[in-house]
């Protein structure tokens, strides 16, 4: 059986059409896990790309909007390491052959009949959870040196538990990069993965040091402030934006532009109880971030002499001017070649 030290914080997903087979499954293994139920795939599968507590899952095969097959094959399929290693142990209703092979195929670890009772139900939950150990052990990213995401919700609990005691705010940010996948198409991969080790570290050196940052996805980050209010975390949010937007990337003939979106939550301001909520909700407001004003102009300033006598012309009529309007303008293109060229 699961031990509770495993299991504070973790949940399980239990995916299946019938509230009936959702509930009895609920009921076993809320006495060593949290639980999540969903209803069909396609809500399975939300749920699996923004909850980051989820250490495993349990699907019916056939369901509405995404069937359990699909579902499974879109986690192996993930190319967010987390989720692509999550167990997924089939909840079967009918015994067979030809559907376990298919669902093994797709990266399937465990069978469990409907029928199961208790014992059997924790006993392959906890078999099948040594995986997750393993996996879990790391705690930091190869390619970014950021957090993993288990690592992440270690260290953001320890915050979160720390501003509870103190009466202090704590706030996540969650920043993904909206060009990843623009870039993987008309770069490559590899090219894609050098943007985002930049970002990573574009992101951890404007964070403080006791602040959190981990990769979550592909292109998708997650900073975990404490001691710091929504308000806070909103302007370091629009900064790592705004120099996202201002950074170009040269590779070969092309130039590579990056733009962001954000999504933000605080315990000060959201009704969270975990730092998993907190990090669940900055997540699902990513879709909700207005995409990042192009930057601004740098202003620049003329020489006194030079501003009076460009506000000089700006006032003349030139109408006025008749035929000489033409060598006029011609002459100052002139001027302004020549001061262009000098500057080379």
């Amino acid at each position: 059986m699961a031990s509770s030290a495993d299991s504070p914080q973790k949940r399980v997903l239990v995916v299946d059409d019938s509230k009936f087979v959702r509930t009895t499954f609920a009921a076993i293994l809320k006495r060593s896990f949290g639980v999540r139920e969903e209803a069909d795939g396609e809500a399975a599968w939300q749920a699996v790309e923004t909850d980051p507590s989820l250490v495993m899952v349990f699907t019916d095969l056939e369901m509405p909007q995404l069937d359990g097959f699909s579902l499974l094959a879109r986690i192996r399929g993930s190319e967010d390491a987390r989720i692509k290693a999550l167990p997924v142990v089939v909840i079967s209703g009918h015994d067979e052959a030809e559907n376990k092979q298919r669902a093994k195929e797709l990266g399937a670890n465990d069978f469990i009949a409907k029928t199961a009772d208790a014992p059997e139900v924790l006993s392959r939950l906890d078999n099948v959870l040594r995986l997750v150990r393993a996996e879990s052990s790391a705690t930091h990213d190869p390619l970014t040196g950021a957090l993993t995401p288990h690592y992440l919700l270690v260290e953001g609990r320890k915050h979160y538990a720390h501003a509870r005691r103190h009466g202090r705010d704590l706030s996540v940010a969650a920043l993904r990069l909206e060009s990843y996948e623009g870039i993987a198409r008309s770069c490559g991969k590899e090219v894609a993965e050098v943007v985002v080790a930049r970002v990573a570290k574009l992101i951890m050196d404007k964070v403080r040091t006791e602040d959190s940052v981990a990769r979550i996805a592909p292109a998708t980050f997650v900073v975990v402030s404490p001691g710091t209010s929504g308000a806070q975390m909103l302007v370091v949010a629009q900064r790592l934006r705004r120099e996202l937007a201002e950074a170009k990337v040269r590779y070969h003939d092309k130039t590579l532009t990056f733009s962001a979106s954000h999504g933000l939550s605080s315990a000060g301001a959201d009704p969270a109880s975990s730092v998993e909520e907190l990090v669940r909700l900055a997540l699902q407001r990513l879709s909700l971030s207005p995409p990042a004003a192009p930057p601004k102009p740098k202003a620049t300033h003329l020489p006194a002499e030079l501003e009076r006598l460009v506000r000089m012309l700006e006032s003349v009529d030139t109408s006025r001017l008749g035929d000489a309007a033409e060598q006029f303008a011609r002459r100052l293109t002139k001027i302004a070649a020549s001061a262009q060229a000098r500057r080379r």
